[in-house]
């Protein structure tokens, strides 16, 4: 596998000869050459705009320092290309409105902002100097010892480093063989300075909270827009049964029960009347399916006429009060009632209770919906109850399922749901 950064290709046999020695030199190099023009654009920014303060004219030079860190941040997050493959997400914020002012007030009061002017400050004053000190110890250095024997071949004489002169052939040669160690050494150091410095670069400007921050926003949205298609299919489904499979047995039904009426008495008869028996049947079943999928009521008239029509097909006799301002989002709407509904059908079918309560107002932005019973208790989830799947449909919509359940009861079901009125 391609190694994505210099850490990766650090411990790989063939790292001296690939590019990354070189990319490194490169992300030093460039690193020195900026730090110098940012710390000269700083500081000419910052003594003029204080100069022309008292005139009002060097506000923008101080405002235009204060925004210095983003040009910077950004040209950052290129030179991080050099030594790691993988994108620095930009952790700016698009302006809520168009405009220059809309722009500035935005860039102003997040703290990306700050954090890049901070690191344009600590790149300006110290981390530039490191920069060119370590591609002129660890590179410009050992390529002036390799270069001994050129030297004495021009000059007559070469003065390594500044420091020792060497005037023979044997002693050059010899140091040519030592340039290409430390040369070699060099390389490797370069990688490790290079890596550290885009770590550090990373942290202060593309810190991994902004990213994990926007994949986490990023999967919220695609939560609620996968809620909304799924319950845009059910709809779908509902309508089509509604007009299309449930017409066709209305009209079966009819046409049964016309040649029942002219049929004579006898075998044929008999086998119309239980055609047309079968047929009500299955027109009653695929009526109940269809409520179940998506009731009408829901769609038409809201969660409060919806609760109360499950309440008056439900088993156990039940008590409704439920009070709200209009109605609710359709997700809200569909993950309520259908909440509501398996609750229902969990008393009925486990509890042994004699009567059950649905109540739940809207209260400071939140739907809120109890579920009590006074049967026997005991409830739990994960135990055939339906209760886990309650759970993950209220946990999509960012919404919080309670259960209370002591031996010998009562049960109470408490569903909180974040919502705003629709209409």
């Amino acid at each position: 596998m391609h190694p994505r950064n210099v850490w990766q290709a650090l411990p790989r046999p063939g790292y001296l000869l690939s590019a990354w020695p070189w990319r490194s030199a490169a992300h030093l190099f460039t690193g020195a050459v900026t730090g110098l023009v940012v710390l000269v654009g700083i500081v000419l920014g910052a003594v003029a705009g204080g100069v022309l303060a008292l005139a009002l004219v060097g506000l923008p030079l101080l405002l235009g320092t204060a925004l210095a860190g983003i040009p910077v941040a950004a040209l950052e997050r290129c030179r991080l290309r050099l030594v790691d493959g993988e994108r620095a997400p930009d952790p700016h914020e698009a302006p809520g409105e168009p405009g220059l002012g809309a722009w500035l007030v935005t860039r102003l009061r997040e703290r990306a902002t700050w954090r890049e002017l901070g690191h344009a400050l600590l790149f300006a004053g110290l981390l530039w100097p490191v920069d060119a000190l370590a591609f002129a110890v660890l590179l410009l250095g050992p390529l002036a010892v390799v270069a001994t024997p050129l030297q004495l071949a021009l000059f007559g004489e070469a003065k390594v480093l500044k420091v020792w002169l060497v005037t023979g052939w044997p002693a050059a040669v010899g140091c040519a063989a030592l340039g290409l160690v430390l040369l070699a050494l060099g390389g490797c150091l370069l990688g490790v300075v290079a890596g550290a410095r885009a770590g550090l670069t990373r942290l202060l400007i593309a810190p991994r909270e902004a990213e994990l921050g926007a994949r986490v926003v990023e999967l919220a949205r695609s939560r609620v827009r996968l809620v909304d298609a799924f319950e845009a299919e059910r709809r779908r489904i509902e309508r089509d049964l509604h007009d299309g499979a449930q017409q066709r047995l209305v009209a079966l039904t009819m046409t049964l029960g016309l040649a029942r009426l002219d049929a004579p008495p006898g075998p044929l008869a008999d086998q119309l009347a239980k055609a047309h028996q079968e047929a009500g049947t299955a027109l009653a079943e695929l009526r109940e399916l269809i409520h179940g999928v998506h009731p009408k009521v829901l769609a038409d008239y809201g969660l409060e006429a919806a609760v109360a029509d499950a309440a008056d097909r439900s088993a156990v006799p039940v008590d409704v009060d439920l009070e709200l301002p209009g109605r609710l989002s359709p997700a809200v709407e569909a993950a309520a009632y259908f909440v509501v509904c398996e609750a229902l059908a969990n008393v009925g079918r486990h509890s042994g209770a004699g009567r059950a309560e649905v109540s739940g107002e809207h209260r400071d932005g939140r739907l809120l919906l109890r579920i009590r019973d006074d049967g026997r208790g005991g409830a739990r989830a994960g135990e055939g109850s339906g209760l886990t799947g309650l759970a993950d449909r209220v946990s999509v919509l960012d919404g919080r399922l309670s259960l209370s359940s002591p031996p010998g009861g009562p049960t109470l079901l408490r569903v909180e749901i974040p919502c705003d009125p629709a209409s």
